[in-house]
């Protein structure tokens, strides 16, 4: 019997068959009920879930919020925050994926606690506003109001002059974007406020030029048919509807001088890993520095199942310390080219 999904692990396989066999619909033919639906299911963060997913930290206290966006509405926030007393932390703003449809801050508990343990931050994560109710520019424009709002209302103690984006997927996508807006915000003494920004294999294209998306067609996790039901339900088809090469969609068109320093990391065998490598092109050709790791044998989604595959620890590791190095005091970016 043929293996699915050849080149992942053998656990990996198991893991994405069941996901993709069963564990939710698929957003190829999903009704809205079904979107709903997926968008409220929470896993379990006990054993053996968490054997999967990664433990939510006991040392960080989990608690909401909100704040406002330009259209007076109410973006619910989720915050993490280290239990020890401390002032002065930096922040992590944080976007999930879920082809800005899916997906849940609730959902990100284990990523999110972790962070904010390990790098002793403040970890907000955003839960901005989905298609099909809110097309584009919605997401991007939700996610720029909360991270100009999170700095100019500091909170928890934490210092709001050091800040870092952060996401996976479509997170990816929306943290590259306010990366780019938001690369004027200064501190009172002139230094840039985004840090840094950790794109985890990032939708950066929505003209779907990426030949990755050929190669991995049929991927697990993500496929090309699953991709344009993504677009589709993100962008619509009204006449005013958002272009697919609009940077407030698509980042890789968007102009990149002077942007925060970035870490793009990838999976081989993910249908959007050539979204990530080809922004990392346009952020070194803009003189933006720029560290990219290509994970082997992986597929879309790795980040949320750290358990499943053997690079899940490395990763984590890599992404923990570029946020560190970037976020930590006295650090000035690199000029640009």
């Amino acid at each position: 019997m043929k293996r699915p999904y050849p080149g992942l692990t053998p656990l990996a396989a198991l893991v994405t068959t069941v996901l993709d066999n069963g564990a939710r619909a698929s957003i190829v033919d999903a009704t809205l009920e079904d979107i709903r639906a997926a968008r409220a299911k929470v896993y379990p963060t006990s054993p053996p879930f968490s054997w999967i997913t990664g433990r939510v930290s006991g040392r960080v206290t989990i608690d909401e919020g909100s704040a406002p966006v330009r259209d007076g509405a109410q973006i619910p926030l989720r915050w993490y925050t280290p239990m020890t007393r401390r002032a002065g932390r930096p922040v992590v703003v944080y976007f999930h994926g879920g082809g800005w449809v899916q997906g849940s801050t609730q959902m990100y508990d284990p990523l999110c606690s972790n962070l904010a343990e390990e790098l002793d931050a403040v970890v907000v994560s955003v839960d901005y506003r989905m298609a099909p109710e809110h097309r584009a520019p919605t997401a991007s424009f939700d996610a720029i109001d909360v991270t100009r709002w999170i700095h100019d209302n500091p909170q928890r103690g934490a210092d709001t002059d050091r800040i870092a984006v952060c996401g996976d997927s479509a997170g990816g996508n929306l943290s590259a974007i306010v990366a780019q807006e938001l690369r004027d915000l200064r501190t009172a003494d002139g230094e840039p406020v985004i840090r840094h920004q950790a794109l985890i294999y990032p939708a950066t294209d929505l003209t779907m030029a990426s030949p990755s998306i050929a190669e991995h067609a049929d991927g697990a996790i993500l496929t090309e048919p699953k991709i344009r039901a993504f677009r589709a339900h993100y962008l619509g088809d009204a006449d005013d509807a958002v272009a697919m090469t609009d940077p407030i969609v698509s980042p890789l068109f968007g102009d990149v001088a002077g942007v925060a320093p970035a870490l793009i990391q990838t999976a081989d065998l993910d249908p959007i890993r050539d979204d990530g490598l080809r922004y990392a092109d346009v952020l070194r050709a803009a003189g933006v520095p720029v560290r990219v790791t290509n994970y082997l044998r992986v597929p879309h989604g790795f980040a949320s199942m750290p358990g499943v595959t053997r690079i899940g620890e490395q990763s984590r590791h890599e992404l923990v310390t570029e946020l560190r190095t970037h976020l930590a005091k006295g650090v000035e970016r690199a000029p640009s080219a």
